[in-house]
């Protein structure tokens, strides 16, 4: 998943997480992350999830957008890139991946390694 981190204006320190593409940015109600700020048009930024895997932004006419400090129309996004919508800034990075737990299987599996040494004593006491 990919995770917005808003650096600057009135939501400056909030995260957004995208789970599904394209990702319409912009200032209008029906964007998918919708911010509004000085500078940030209707429809600011589209992110589109392509084949290669690669994530790119296309900035639709007569929006304006730079990506790390240098004006674009469209790029292929890398983690931790910094864009600029207007006055506002956005941090666009993978999101932090969540561990799933494994002590039920752990926990199987010792379970099946001490049966599996029982067995082996039983069957040295069996056949001693």
């Amino acid at each position: 998943m990919v995770q917005f981190q808003i650096l600057t204006g009135k939501q400056a320190g909030a995260t957004w997480v995208a789970r599904r593409f394209p990702v319409q940015v912009g200032r209008s109600a029906k964007a998918d992350l919708s911010l509004n700020e000085e500078g940030v048009w209707e429809q600011h930024l589209v992110i589109n999830l392509r084949p290669d895997s690669a994530l790119e932004a296309v900035v639709p006419e007569p929006a304006l957008a730079s990506l790390n400090g240098q004006p674009f129309r469209e790029a292929v996004l890398q983690n931790g890139d910094v864009v600029a919508l207007g006055a506002l800034q956005v941090r666009i990075s993978m999101s932090p991946t969540r561990q799933r737990s494994l002590r039920s299987r752990e926990l199987l599996t010792w379970i099946a390694l001490g049966l599996l040494s029982l067995g082996q004593v039983a069957l040295i006491y069996w056949l001693g």
